[in-house]
């Protein structure tokens, strides 16, 4: 293989054919340096969803908290409830901790060196490489799922995920080089979300297909190998919507765990063995004439839940009492269950 001949094609190929994306500052040729805020906050984002799916969570952060120092002095409750939708909670806490770190220990500014950006807290290796290359132009190893499933097809890596990942990284360390560094692990990127697709790659449109140890094997949509996917774990719980004069009891979940900080309709834990009317109603947030009046499923990362919704009139001191209109900041799981027992 010819990696400077590969470097160049990839490089042209982007040139052409980048992705106009909000957080981007487009093929640098030279260099112009990217916003390190709106990479990092982007890269956030991306660790659980797709890019049509974040942009317009992007733009509203953005928008709303334009700097890190912004958001560092915002509300906690309020970038939980912007976050809801994309995933876990755990990664909007850490994200207000990375803020108030560099808005506190760095006046503001990010650190320009893979280590530095490591350093932050709730910052891990990978989204310290992606800022660090993409923002600062570092020759840094950026290996997302798009680049492992290039670098498996590239060099027909035979050890199925996860036991290829060191591999993949490994291979894709190879190609870094101080050429363009930003510009290659957005090369890469794009070419896996665009071209070397999950299914039905468009091997006939990849500018390095000629390299592709995979493609000429045959099937390269093959790749990389995964194992059987094991069935997730399943879960009950009961949820209760208590309304007073049009408004919504609710609560506020514990701070560390699944969903934590924010808010829910109160209800039971949620565990393996179903819930009897009996039980659910013995975790009711206050006594009335409850109706179960819906049931709804969710899926989480590790397990899927089915949930029996509750709903009566009534009254509890310790809810904290929401207009209907505020439902939309709920998790999803909780916004289900709650549009459910109000339609």
């Amino acid at each position: 293989m010819d990696i400077p001949a590969l470097h160049a094609r990839l490089l042209d190929w982007y040139d052409a054919h980048a992705r106009d994306l909000p957080w981007r500052v487009g093929p640098r040729v030279g260099f112009a340096q990217a916003d390190p805020y709106r990479v990092w906050l982007s890269e956030v984002m991306l660790q659980q969803t797709t890019v049509p799916h974040a942009a317009p969570y992007f733009l509203k952060f953005t928008a709303r908290w334009p700097t890190v120092s912004d958001l560092a002095s915002a509300d906690d409750g309020e970038v939980m409830a912007a976050w809801a939708g994309l995933g876990y909670y755990a990664r909007a806490r850490n994200l207000l901790a990375c803020a108030r770190s560099v808005a506190r220990d760095h006046a503001g500014v990010f650190p320009d060196t893979e280590a530095g950006l490591r350093a932050l807290p709730g910052l891990g290796p990978y989204t310290a490489a992606a800022v660090a290359a993409i923002a600062f132009n570092r020759p840094a190893n950026v290996v997302d799922g798009n680049v492992e499933r290039v670098m498996a097809r590239l060099f027909a890596v035979e050890p199925p995920l996860p036991d290829a990942k060191p591999e993949l990284r490994a291979r894709a360390a190879a190609l870094v080089s101080a050429d363009r560094p930003g510009d290659w692990a957005q090369a890469l990127m794009d070419l896996g979300a665009t071209v070397c697709r999950p299914r039905g790659p468009l091997c006939e449109r990849c500018p390095i297909a000629t390299d592709c140890a995979a493609r000429a094997a045959g099937a390269p949509e093959t790749w990389p190998r995964k194992r059987p996917q094991a069935a997730r774990p399943h879960r009950y719980g009961a949820a209760f919507l208590l309304t007073r004069n049009g408004d919504v009891g609710l609560v506020r979940r514990p701070p560390r765990g699944l969903l934590g900080g924010m808010l829910a309709l109160p209800g039971s834990e949620w565990r393996a063995a179903p819930w009897s009317d009996a039980e659910a109603l013995a975790t009711a947030p206050a006594p009335g004439a409850w109706l179960r009046v819906a049931e709804v499923e969710h899926g989480f990362t590790h397990f899927t839940l089915t949930l029996k919704v509750w709903r009566a009139e009534g009254d509890a001191p310790d809810l904290l009492w929401t207009p209907r209109a505020g439902l939309d900041a709920l998790p999803s799981v909780f916004l289900k269950a709650a549009r459910a027992a109000l339609n």
